[in-house]
Formats: C-alpha cells, structure tokens, sequence
C-alpha cells in the first residue's frame, strides 16, 4: 500500500482503538512513516479475500494489546502461503524451447496467485473437491478402467511379478491373497510375501520380494472370499 493508503488505514485503526491516535504531528508523521516502511509490501486489499482492514479489526476485536503493524503483516503471509499451498502450476502458453520465457510465465502466475490478484490454480483439488467434483471423477476413472494400457501391463508384467501374479488370479476368479495380511511372513495387505535369506550360521541376512504368495495366505484369502460370499447366496 502507498502511504495515502497506509494513512486511511491508521485513521480507520484509530476509530476502532483510540489509543493509537497521535495527537502530536511529529508523532503522528513517524508513526505514519513507520507503518508504511512495515506494510509497503501489504496491499489495503485485493480481489480475492485479502483486505488489510479486516485484519485489523479482527486483532483489534480479540486482542488486548494495542495493534502494531506485524498484526496486518502475519496475517497476510499466512494468506500468501495458503494461497500457493493450493496452486497447481498451469502449463505456460509461452514456448518450451525459450526457457527465459517459459521461466518468466511460472514467476508471474506465482506472484499474481500470492499477491491475490489471480486465483490459485486448482489441479491438485480436482479428485478431492467438496462440490462433488471428486466423486463423480473417481465413478468415471472407474468406467474407464486401469489408466495403463494393457500392452503396457504386459510389457511390464516381467518387472512385477508379484503384480503380474495378483492381476491373473483376480482375472481367474481366484481369491486375492494379498488382500489379507500373510501370518508367514506378516506381509500387509497389499504387499508381496517375502522370503527370508539365511547366511551361513543360519542368520537371517535379509527379505527379497516374491513372486507368489505363501501357501497359507492363499488359504486365508479364500477362506475370507467364501465367507463374504455366503450372505450372499442365502
């Protein structure tokens, strides 16, 4: 805020808390010159939400200390950071191959989203929205099915086998085994079995991943299959 702004501020602040009035006009010129050097960088308001008045009325209605200019000042770098807490960087419609450009558009939506003059950008709250945005993408993620093509999995099915083993039993009806915790090697839910490395004397040296469950937790899955299938039939 420029300084005719920062005095329409301490006027407002000096109607709601008379104690910061200053009567004497070297004392009110220094105060003057004080705040403004404090909130230069503060805007008095913006489109989004910020107005440095109702910072100030607030500290003023629920503090009893008289109101200094850190009281405007923290409560607008918590609506900074808050601000690019929940911006996604949009692509820049500037060309990729002149990086200076590329770099510059990034700076300036930044500085735009924290100085409040430009909304944040909202891809990260797009599958967690609490207008219902989130549900309904989730029912359409599973209408579309995997997000992995199917040649992929395929060439992938190598480097996962533990993967690779799960998505075959589930396409043959088969129980998931790793839907349920492995009491052999306490594998959670979700997790491969492992085996154990023995060394010389016998000491475990290590776990590597395998490939296929333990015999037991295959009996456990299906065992928990049959039973959640049984309410069902009757």
């Amino acid at each position: 805020m420029d300084r005719r702004e920062t005095a329409a501020l301490l006027a407002y602040i000096g109607r709601l808390d008379p104690r910061t009035i200053r009567t004497d006009q070297g004392e009110a010129r220094d105060q003057l010159a004080q705040w403004h050097e404090l909130l230069g960088d503060v805007p008095m308001a913006t489109p989004h939400g910020w107005d440095a008045r109702v910072a100030a009325r607030r500290h003023i209605r629920t503090s009893p200390y008289q109101i200094l200019p850190a009281d405007v000042a923290r409560p607008w770098e918590s609506y900074r950071r808050d601000r690019l807490a929940r911006h996604s960087d949009p692509t820049p419609s500037a060309d990729p191959d002149d990086q200076a450009a590329w770099t510059a558009e990034l700076v300036g939506t930044r500085r735009a989203v924290a100085a409040g003059t430009a909304q944040p950008g909202q891809a990260r709250a797009i599958t967690s929205g609490r207008d219902g945005i989130g549900p309904r993408l989730e029912a359409r993620l599973r209408e579309v099915g995997s997000c992995i093509p199917s040649a992929a999995r395929v060439a992938l099915a190598p480097y996962r086998p533990a993967r690779a083993a799960r998505e075959l039993a589930v396409a043959l009806g088969q129980p998931d085994a790793l839907s349920v915790r492995c009491e052999w090697c306490k594998a959670q839910p979700g997790e491969p079995c492992r085996r154990r490395r023995i060394g010389p004397d016998d000491g475990v040296l290590g776990t590597a991943p395998r490939a296929t469950p333990h015999p037991g937790r295959l009996d456990l899955a299906a065992q928990q299959n049959d039973q959640a299938q049984q309410p069902a039939m009757a």
